[in-house]
């Protein structure tokens, strides 16, 4: 039995959790989808090790089952690799009729929904997420984008899914650094509307992270912000708590910092900032801090204060003279606020950078 999800944003579609849903996978969609070709998206590595798989599940539903392998890693969801998609896609003459699965985490997830909304003006896309982070948080909502050298996902549009298939079981043969950058999303969501999984985290580490419940209730509050706001214009920025700080700690480390790491100094800036201007107490800060820790994530910037400034003024959530930032104002409870440009360095200073 696996859980269901139903998200009701502009396209209506289910998120599925539940082991053994990679191999049901072409059954799944054909119930979907009259689609003739299914294109496979993966990096090398989880090409390698779930392609054959889902090329096999996909053929046996009656699917023509195609292949289109890109190199692993955040530097490689950019213009080139999703010019060469595109590239492949028109060469083995996909209509708008066809289908892309993206199987992988959030950077194939990315790649392959901005390619399923932008190929022939738009075709259908399912998420097969791989990666704890993309099954809480990025395989989820309709976002998709690639990477431009000024900065992240700074090309992109929102494209529903088909579909959402989350197979739990596929988190085994995640390297364990892996598995902590995913819970960072999952501490970003108890933050802002589940005190109790915080609690949770607290007390069981990061086994409590990646739990068929923990990743239901993740894609439940996530679901709910979409459906409330799907363009991300008012409460779905709330998911951005964290990450206005880390894109530009990514930005600034040449992507040597993963997502989640980066996501969970940035979470730990904004609340120590938001503790120096009374928005939060400190001891919400700390406990946000020792969470984070204990979940073996780093909570210290290493990046120069001017060199996140200058990543944070090319930040797409910028608007003008201002930005919005996520801050926590207790565990379970955030708010956006708009903060003018001039005001960006101090809140990079109160919240630990040099």
């Amino acid at each position: 039995m696996s859980i269901q999800v139903e998200v009701k944003a502009s396209r209506h579609y289910t998120v599925q959790i539940g082991e053994g849903l990679l191999d049901a996978a072409g059954a799944l969609l054909r119930e979907k989808t009259a689609a003739g070709t299914a294109c496979v998206v993966s990096g090398a590595q989880v090409d390698a090790f779930y392609g054959d798989r889902l090329v096999r599940s996909l053929e046996a539903a009656g699917f023509r089952a195609l292949r289109f392998v890109h190199p692993s890693g955040e530097e490689h969801k950019n213009l080139e690799t999703y010019g060469k998609l595109l590239g492949f896609l028109a060469g083995q003459g996909l209509s708008r009729s066809d289908l892309l699965v993206s199987l992988g985490g959030g950077v194939t997830g990315d790649l392959t929904g901005f390619a399923a909304a932008t190929y022939m003006r738009g075709l259908d896309y399912v998420q097969i997420p791989t990666s704890l982070l993309a099954m809480v948080d990025s395989s989820v909502g309709g976002k998709t984008a690639v990477d431009l050298p000024e900065g992240k996902n700074l090309a992109g549009c929102f494209w529903q899914p088909l579909a959402v298939l989350c197979d739990p079981a596929l988190l085994q043969t995640l390297p364990e650094e892996e598995l902590r950058c995913g819970a960072a999303e999952v501490v970003k969501t108890a933050v802002l509307r589940d005190e109790a999984l915080f609690r949770e985290l607290e007390k069981a580490g990061l086994p409590a992270a990646f739990t068929e419940d923990a990743i239901a209730r993740c894609v439940r509050i996530k679901r709910d912000l979409v459906e409330e706001d799907e363009f991300d214009r008012g409460s779905r920025k709330l998911l951005n708590l964290g990450h206005s700080f880390g894109h530009a700690l990514e930005l600034c480390s040449g992507y040597a910092l993963g997502h989640g790491q980066a996501v969970a100094v940035g979470m730990t800036m904004i609340a120590l900032a938001s503790a120096e201007k009374g928005i939060c107490s400190r001891e919400t800060a700390e406990r946000l801090r020792a969470l984070l820790e204990k979940l073996g994530l780093p909570t210290e910037p290493e990046i120069p204060g001017k060199a996140l400034l200058a990543a944070l003024l090319r930040d797409k959530k910028r608007s003008g003279d201002s930005m919005d930032l996520v801050l926590p104002e207790a565990i379970g409870r955030c708010r956006v606020e708009r903060v003018p440009a001039s005001a960006l360095e101090e809140w990079l200073r109160l919240g630990g950078a040099k």
